[in-house]
């Protein structure tokens, strides 16, 4: 019962919600627009109390329609063996056909996805023709490395469809009427889209209603405690408009319950560790107030020498530079020098001067 009384939405206040946002939007509807026929989205904005743990895409049935009967719907399909992909192509428009399914406006095979769509400009052009993208369920996985991440990052990747199906008409129809929220593990805030500005204001209000109802008992299935604590309504060009706020009283339950689930022997073993921690502090910390306040310490002046002291050399240096170098030894050094450098140049005249013989 607590559970549902987490997420009880005033139906009152929704439907305020949702005729104040489409009073805005006609206020901002141009004559182009209405000429037009174009038409806004309209969004519900969920914060979560936790950024959940792995992501997941919630598929979510909506009782009206959120996406207009002018939608271009695309559905890419498997290669079937033994033929060409046009002959592909008429397979699975004569099964639509049989079984109903009027939303479809084109059908691509893979092989055709394959060739014609590789270059990186017919990728664009073929995101910005249709509206929402459909896939059989057995070359799901094959899509993304030939699609490229625009799709991903536009919010259009195609939606597995079982095409085998025996009520396949009723399945296309909820998948494409429907709505998916992805919740992700990067944050706590996550969005789907649920309406058109088309709509009257009690088909928004039962669309946001079913929402709300299949999100929150999706996500209990992986998280516990409360899930939701805001619930904004908006638009393209609009501001958020709150239709649900989640109470705080919650917050002190989880706390309570430990201290009352606690047993006695637990009680009696914290209370003994709490006592043996306080006398330890008692111990370890002395009253050093009164030492402190005598202790006073004082400033003394620190005195800077002028002038560095000259160091004194020991007696032996000194005796060495004052013992007198003999001068003969110079002077017959310096004789010997010049003798020697006399000899050499009268050597090479003596040989300069002497002739050769033949």
């Amino acid at each position: 019962m607590a559970e549902e009384r987490e997420v009880a939405l005033d139906r009152g206040q929704v439907k305020k919600a949702v005729q104040a946002l489409q009073a805005f939007l006609k206020t901002k509807s141009t004559q182009d627009s209405l000429l037009l026929d174009e038409t806004q989205h309209v969004s519900l904005l969920f914060t979560l109390w936790k950024i959940p743990k792995a992501a997941q895409t919630i598929r979510i049935p909506l009782p009206h329609g959120q996406r207009p009967d002018t939608d271009d719907v695309c559905l890419f399909t498997r290669d079937e063996p033994n033929m060409t992909s046009e002959q592909t192509q008429r397979f699975y428009k004569k099964l639509l056909e049989e079984k109903g399914v009027k939303n479809i406006t084109e059908i691509i095979p893979y092989k055709v996805l394959r060739t014609e769509y590789k270059p990186y400009e017919a990728k664009r052009r073929l995101l910005g023709n249709f509206d929402m993208f459909l896939s059989d369920d057995r070359v799901r996985r094959l899509l993304p490395s030939h699609l490229g991440k625009h799709f991903y990052q536009r919010k259009k990747e195609p939606l597995a469809v079982n095409l085998q199906s025996k009520h396949l008409a009723r399945d296309i129809q909820r998948v494409i009427q429907g709505t998916s929220l992805k919740v992700t593990n990067k944050g706590c805030c996550c969005m789907a889209r649920v309406a058109h500005s088309g709509m009257t204001a009690d088909e928004v209000t039962e669309n946001i209603e079913a929402a709300v109802q299949t999100a929150v008992a999706k996500l209990r299935t992986k998280q516990k405690g409360p899930v939701m604590k805001l619930i904004h309504i908006k638009s393209q060009t609009s501001v958020a408009l709150p239709i649900f706020t989640s109470d705080l009283s919650h917050l002190s339950v989880p706390q309570e319950a430990e201290k009352h689930t606690q047993t006695p022997k637990k009680k009696g073993a914290a209370a003994k560790k709490q006592a043996k921690k306080n006398k330890t502090a008692d111990v370890k910390q002395p009253d050093t107030t009164g030492e402190r306040e005598e202790e006073i310490p004082q400033l003394v002046p620190i005195s800077t020498p002028s002038k560095k002291p000259k160091l004194e050399k020991p007696a032996k240096a000194k005796q060495l530079e004052k013992a007198p170098k003999p001068a003969a030894v110079k002077k017959g050094k310096k004789a010997q020098s010049k003798l020697t450098k006399k000899a050499g140049k009268t050597d090479s005249k003596v040989k300069r001067k002497v002739p050769k013989v033949k």
